[in-house]
């Protein structure tokens, strides 16, 4: 049979034998796998980006009405929150997943490739609710032996600030929660291999712009103009300068232009420029510091050309900063869990994630799961037209959350 979601129906795990362990669960996971497949194989073809999330956060919320025993509320009109109240008494655990895709036409030629031109899941997120849709069907049936409540999140739009993390905050999805857990499908890193930092995890993503208005005319007489691309092109130059020369050189910081845009045509010097782009830190007094740096310069060398300059400067995420106790203590599932040589030492990357938010209401740790395999060509980065996940780090991902919310319910 199947729904009207054109999946088969969820078939849930055989009811548990006197007792409810992680381990009984643990050996459910391989038996839900293709599921878990189906599921982001579905939410592949049909991706939706951020605070658009209409039909995948349908999708979601029905996936979860065919569970027992769940609790399901939508924060947002493209978010879901679904609940699982123990029977027994225990702590409050939230679990998040990220819904939205991002604004890519995708290249890859697979047979479950976006149907939606413009769209694509380049980022893994539809790996991400389907794990999670996965450990709510685990637990679900087994709600009566729980002890405590998860509460699992189905975040919209993490790709674009202010994000929807913030937004569920505020709607007060971490009221009462004790931990917070998610992940992150990883494809710089391998199949078959967890990274989990303590502290700091993931860079906070600021973004700036720039108009330099100058004085426009014809190229042959530049003399009589104010080349906006000329000094846009000094300022551009001279801000590399804010890094390594004005902040020291052992605080972890990016500075990216990554647009120009200026003229219309091969003759004609234009009235203005603009050029926008990123900074990534982690260190707070860097984010409050450079800013201001930023401007000193772009003002300075705008002026001394005779030119103006119009700068803006938003602040993004904040960083994500793993709770060093809790880290340990969940280094420590994976070595129970998995082969010895599955954790692995990981370092900072400068990306951003607003999973932060939800840091900021409880201690947090949030995981990579390995999704790369060269050896089958899935070595595209994220954000990439033809990025890819090693759908074994699905199963992958579902047995670490499932461990690890266990674990956090202290489930033996």
């Amino acid at each position: 049979m199947t729904s009207t979601l054109g999946l088969p129906d969820l078939v849930p795990p055989a009811p548990l034998a006197t007792g409810f362990s992680a381990a009984q669960l643990l050996a459910a996971v391989d038996a839900i796998a293709p599921q878990v497949i189906a599921w982001r194989r579905h939410l592949h073809r049909h991706p939706e980006v951020a605070f658009q999330e209409v039909a995948t956060s349908q999708f979601v919320y029905d996936t979860l009405a065919a569970l027992p025993g769940l609790a399901i509320t939508r924060p947002t009109a493209t978010s879901v929150v679904a609940e699982l109240r123990g029977g027994r008494p225990g702590p409050t655990i939230a679990v998040r997943a990220d819904i939205d895709a991002l604004p890519i036409v995708e290249e890859n030629d697979v047979d479950y490739r976006s149907t939606r031109e413009g769209a694509m899941h380049a980022c893994g997120h539809d790996g991400h609710t389907a794990i999670v849709l996965g450990l709510a069907s685990l637990l679900a049936p087994c709600a009566a032996e729980v002890p405590g409540t998860v509460r699992f999140i189905f975040q919209h739009a993490e790709e674009m600030a202010p994000g929807g993390a913030e937004e569920l905050v505020q709607h007060g999805v971490m009221d009462g929660v004790s931990q917070v857990i998610g992940l992150h499908l990883w494809a710089p890193m391998p199949v078959g291999r967890i990274g989990i930092l303590a502290g700091p995890a993931m860079a906070a993503p600021d973004q700036f712009q720039c108009t330099i208005v100058g004085k426009g005319g014809h190229a042959a007489i530049p003399h009589e103009c104010v080349d906006p691309i000329a000094i846009g092109a000094q300022i551009i130059t001279a801000l590399q300068q804010v890094v390594t020369r004005t902040v020291d050189p052992l605080d972890p910081i990016v500075l990216s232009v990554t647009q120009f845009i200026a003229g219309t045509t091969f003759n004609v010097i234009p009235n203005s420029a603009y050029f926008a782009g990123t900074v990534r830190t982690f260190e707070p007094s860097l984010r409050t510091s450079v800013p201001a740096q930023m401007e000193r310069v772009i003002r300075g060398i705008a002026e001394a050309f005779g030119a103006t300059a119009d700068f803006t400067y938003e602040h993004g995420y904040r960083p994500v900063v793993n709770d060093p106790a809790l880290t340990e203590r969940l280094r420590d599932v994976v070595t129970r869990t998995f082969a010895p040589d599955t954790l692995i030492a990981l370092r900072p990357t400068m990306g951003g994630e607003d999973f932060s938010a939800y840091q900021q209401r409880s201690p947090g740790v949030f995981a990579f799961v390995g999704a790369g395999n060269a050896e089958t060509g899935i070595v595209h980065p994220h954000h990439h037209p033809r990025f890819q996940i090693d759908e074994r780090s699905l199963s992958i991902g579902l047995r670490y959350l499932t461990a690890a919310t266990l674990e956090l319910l202290s489930v033996g």
